[in-house]
C-alpha cells in the first residue's frame, strides 16, 4: 500500500536547517512523560511538514506523554515542495512506538490532524503514484485561473480564492504535465487521511481538512459536484466525509499490533489549524488564536459561513459540527528565523533572537518583507519574494534579525485587518507554534496587532492535543464543554505603547514597499 513510483521525477532532498523551529530538539526531547496516572489515555497524531507529533492525553485532560519523529521535504524545482507519503506512515509508527508500551495499551481512542492541502494521488490499489504535492507548493498558479474559468461560481461555492496551495489546482497541474499519473489516479487523499488509510484501511476525511481542497461546498459541508467536474473528477475519487469529532473508522488488527495500541476508534480529526483550535479551546464564535509555526495563521471561529475571498481570507469548516472559521495565512513565519540564521551563520536561534531584542528597532532600522515563498492573505501573490530594505554599511546581524521578526509581525497585522472586516468581533488571541517560544517575537506581534497575546500550557503541541481531544469526543467519553476547554494561562503579553507607536509608523512603509514592488515580483517570476 505504500509503494511509490518515482518514474519521471528527479528528486533531491532539501537540506534541513540545523535547528528547525518545529523540530523535537526545540520541544525539548523526542519523548517526554509527564504523568503516570492509571486510566484511559487518548492518542493524538499530527502529520506536520517537518515532523509527526504524537500526544497522549489522560482522562483529566492533561498531557501524559509526547513524542515526535522528523520528516524531510523535497524541492525538485523552484517553487516545488513534495513529500514521500511513506514518510508520514513510517514517522507515525516511530513517534507512537517511542511511547512506553504500558501507556500505549491504555489508549481508548485516536485522533488525527495534519498539514492541509497536500495532494496524495493513489491508484486503484491505494498505492501512491507520485510524491505528494504540499501546501506550500507554488507551481499551479495558472491552474487556479483555469479552474475559476471552468467554474465561474468557484468562489461562491468554496468561499475562497483558489490558490496554488489548494489541492484542486494541483490536480489540474498533474493532468497537464503528468497525464499518465492523472489517468491512473483512482483516489485523492490529504496527508492525515493517507495515514488514516494506513491505520484503518478506510478512505475518510473531515470537513475542516476537506474545506481546503477547493472541492468542498463549504456552506453545505459536502463535496461540490460542480468543482469536481471542473477538475475532471467525481465523488468516486473523494473520501467519505465525517465531522471531526465523529468516529471515522477503527484501527485494523495489523495497524493496532504495529503501533502497540488496542483496535480503537479513529476520530474524523481535523486540519492542523482547526485541530489546534480545539487544543486551545478556541471553539466558540469570536475566539481566536495565532499560530507562529513554519507558516503563520490567524484563526477566528465563526458561527456561520462568512467568506471574504476578495481579501484572500480563508473561510473553512471547523472540525466541530455547525461551526466555521476564517483564517489569514502567511506562508513564511517561523521559517524566516531559520532562514536569517543561515544567512548570518548563527545556529543558536535563541541567541539570535536575544541579540535582536538587545539591539532593538529604530525608525531607521531595515525593513523585511517576509514573502520568501509567496504570500496568501492579503495579497494572494505566489510571485512575491522576501526583501530586505534599508541596508547600510554598518547594518549588523542583530538588526537583520530584528527586521525579520518585525516583518512577520507586520504580516500578522495585515491579516488581522482582513479578518476584522467580516468575522465576529475578535476576542482573546491565544498563541501557539514553535515561534511562540521566542519571547521578543511575542512582544513585537502584540505591539503590531495592538492586542494582548495569551500563552497557554501545551500551546506548542496544539494540533496533536486537539486531535487527542477529538478522539475522546468520538469515543463518547466526555462532552464538548468538558473536553474542549482552554488550557491554563501561562502569561499574557500586553502591547507596549511606545513600541506599538514605532511599529505603526514603520508598517506604513512596509505596506508601501509591497505595493511598489508587486509588478517587479511578477516580472522576476
Amino acid at each position: 500500500m505504500v509503494a511509490i513510483s518515482r518514474r519521471g521525477h528527479n528528486r533531491t532532498n532539501a537540506r534541513r536547517p540545523a535547528l528547525a523551529i518545529d523540530s523535537p530538539r526545540l520541544i525539548s526531547l523526542p519523548f517526554q512523560t509527564f504523568r503516570h496516572r492509571s486510566g484511559a489515555l487518548y492518542l493524538g497524531i499530527d502529520i506536520g511538514t517537518s515532523s509527526v507529533k504524537a500526544v497522549l492525553l489522560d482522562e483529566h485532560g492533561a498531557i501524559a506523554a509526547q513524542s515526535s519523529a522528523p520528516l524531510e521535504v523535497s524541492r525538485p524545482a523552484p517553487g516545488f515542495s513534495e513529500q514521500d507519503p511513506r514518510q508520514w506512515w513510517e514517522a507515525t509508527v516511530r513517534a507512537v512506538q517511542t511511547v512506553p508500551a504500558a501507556m500505549r495499551s491504555r489508549v481508548r481512542a485516536l485522533g488525527l490532524s495534519g498539514q492541509m492541502h497536500g495532494a496524495t494521488l493513489l491508484d486503484e490499489r491505494d498505492r501512491p503514484l507520485r510524491p505528494a504535492i504540499l501546501w506550500n507548493d507554488a507551481r499551479s498558479a495558472e491552474e487556479c485561473l483555469e479552474l475559476e474559468r471552468r467554474e465561474p461560481a468557484a468562489r461562491t461555492i468554496t468561499g475562497n480564492i483558489l490558490m496554488p496551495g489548494f489541492t484542486a489546482p494541483k490536480l489540474l497541474w498533474v493532468a497537464r504535465h503528468e497525464p499518465e499519473v492523472f489517468r491512473r489516479t483512482a483516489h485523492v487523499l490529504l496527508p492525515k487521511d493517507y495515514v488514516r488509510l494506513c491505520l484503518t484501511g478506510e478512505r475518510v476525511s473531515d470537513m475542516s481538512d476537506a474545506a481546503g481542497t477547493g472541492w468542498l461546498d463549504v456552506a453545505r459541508r459536502e463535496w461540490s459536484d460542480a468543482m469536481l467536474a471542473a477538475s475532471d473528477l467525481s465523488r468516486a475519487y473523494m473520501p467519505r466525509l465525517v465531522e471531526g469529532s465523529s468516529p471515522s473508522a477503527t484501527l485494523t488488527a495489523a495497524a493496532a499490533e504495529q503501533l502497540g495500541v488496542p483496535p480503537v476508534i479513529v476520530a474524523g480529526g481535523g486540519g492542523d489549524n482547526a485541530a489546534s483550535a480545539v487544543g486551545l479551546g478556541v471553539v466558540r464564535a469570536g475566539e481566536a488564536f495565532l499560530s507562529l509555526g513554519t507558516s503563520g495563521v490567524l484563526f477566528v471561529v465563526t458561527d456561520r459561513f462568512r467568506p471574504n475571498p476578495e481579501r484572500a481570507a480563508h473561510a473553512f469548516c471547523h472540525c466541530l459540527p455547525q461551526r466555521w472559521h476564517q483564517m489569514s495565512v502567511m506562508l513564511s513565519a517561523a521559517s524566516t528565523l531559520e532562514w536569517i540564521a543561515q544567512i548570518v551563520g548563527e545556529a543558536d536561534l535563541g541567541k539570535l533572537a536575544a541579540g535582536a531584542e538587545a539591539h532593538g528597532l529604530t525608525r531607521h532600522s531595515p525593513l523585511f518583507l517576509p514573502y520568501l515563498t509567496g504570500e496568501r492573505t492579503p495579497h494572494n501573490d505566489p510571485h512575491a519574494r522576501g526583501v530586505l530594505f534599508g541596508l547600510r554599511p554598518d547594518t549588523m546581524p542583530a538588526e537583520l534579525t530584528a527586521a525579520v521578526l518585525e516583518g512577520v509581525a507586520f504580516a500578522f497585522a495585515d491579516g488581522l485587518d482582513v479578518l476584522t472586516e467580516t468575522s465576529d468581533p475578535v476576542g482573546e488571541i491565544s498563541i501557539t507554534g514553535g515561534g511562540a517560544r521566542v519571547p521578543y517575537w511575542g512582544r513585537l506581534i502584540a505591539a503590531a496587532l495592538r492586542r494582548p497575546l495569551t500563552y497557554r500550557e501545551g500551546g506548542e503541541v496544539g494540533a496533536a492535543l486537539g486531535a487527542a481531544r477529538l478522539g475522546q469526543l468520538a469515543a463518547g467519553e466526555g462532552t464538548e464543554a468538558d473536553v474542549c476547554v482552554a488550557p491554563p494561562v501561562v502569561r499574557i503579553v500586553e502591547p507596549d505603547a511606545p513600541l506599538a507607536a514605532l511599529l505603526a509608523s514603520r508598517r506604513r512603509v512596509f505596506q508601501r514597499l509591497y505595493r511598489d514592488l508587486k509588478g517587479a515580483f511578477a516580472e522576476f517570476a
